[in-house]
């Protein structure tokens, strides 16, 4: 039986084609608005409605992109177009302060430990991408002081091992943070039992990026991180750790928003109601219809073997768009 290709080399150096990025200033402002008030909250819902908010990263965009000004004046609206080359890396030392960026709002703004979390991602360089501007990696070649690479990074992704990690003070307080915002006991007692006895077999989605990413970027960056995991279970130099990367099921810790209105919220108690859902990741909606158990919060729980329908669902999404 042929063997898979492999990359030549663990750090990968796939280049994609250039996006090209649109920015009117209506969009600008939509984009910096919460980098501009981290701690402000939403208004008070109509009483007609109500927007259950259920999480999401949207960190101030990175220093790297650099923006093209309009002269004209801000009324007119002009939509400005900006070149952006992307490429993905495995991720390194340099890039804590990055990674960390993108992960501030993962927990909901929990105190906790994040800087080891960054530290457990960074650590597993066979299993993870960190996705950076290709003028910054031109930077990187030609300066290697051992500063902090991170400022034109913009999206990260990896899968980490639940019971392999379970000692780890961010791990536990993740965990307990998962329970805590699981509201319903039947979903609880599923959702612990994953966390503790099964933690062995189920591997964390990390998966964050800027609201300005492009999503042509999505699928290659599942795609790689699936490619990784199943050459893990093979090239890990012990049985351990191969048998560390057999997930059965992925955990996604997401956000989402769902509107209910008041005869929404009354007919849920007697029926099933699917209710209108907004994802701030396109991607999460994939999940969201994939997943195994209901009222977990913004946890999501997939199966492994449905990752060949997550592959195939991300293709036609960004098809679509």
């Amino acid at each position: 039986m042929g063997q898979r290709g492999r990359p030549a080399k663990r750090r990968r150096l796939s280049r994609l084609p250039p996006l090209l990025l649109a920015f009117s200033p209506f969009a600008r402002s939509i984009l910096f608005a919460r980098s501009a008030a981290p701690n402000s909250t939403a208004p008070d819902p109509s009483p007609s409605s109500k927007t259950t908010e259920v999480g999401f990263a949207d960190p101030k965009p990175p220093k790297a992109i650099k923006r093209i000004e309009s002269s004209e004046d801000e009324e007119d609206q002009e939509v400005e177009m900006v070149q952006a080359d992307f490429e993905f890396f495995d991720p390194k030392p340099g890039d804590f302060h990055g990674v960390k960026l993108l992960l501030q709002n993962y927990l909901d703004n929990k105190p906790w430990d994040l800087g080891g979390f960054v530290d457990l991602i960074l650590e597993q360089i066979t299993v993870g991408t960190v996705v950076k501007s290709g003028a910054q990696d031109e930077e990187e070649e030609g300066d290697d002081d051992g500063r902090d690479d991170d400022e034109g990074l913009y999206a990260v992704i990896s899968a980490l091992n639940l019971g392999r990690y379970a000692d780890h003070r961010c791990i536990k307080e993740l965990k307990q943070f998962l329970l805590d915002v699981c509201s319903d006991d039947s979903a609880r007692k599923k959702l612990k039992l994953l966390l503790e006895k099964e933690a062995s077999e189920v591997g964390l989605l990390v998966s964050q990026r800027f609201v300005n990413c492009p999503y042509q970027l999505v699928p290659p960056l599942y795609d790689a991180l699936f490619d990784e995991v199943s050459w893990a279970t093979e090239d890990e130099p012990t049985q351990e750790l191969r048998d560390s990367f057999r997930f059965k099921y992925y955990i996604l810790v997401t956000r989402i928003f769902e509107k209910k209105t008041v005869n929404q919220c009354k007919a849920k108690q007697s029926q099933n109601c699917d209710e209108p859902v907004i994802y701030i990741k396109s991607e999460d909606q994939i999940f969201y219809e994939l997943k195994n158990y209901k009222e977990m919060g913004l946890v999501m729980v997939v199966k492994a073997d449905d990752v060949p329908k997550v592959r195939e669902k991300l293709k036609s999404l960004v098809a679509e768009s």
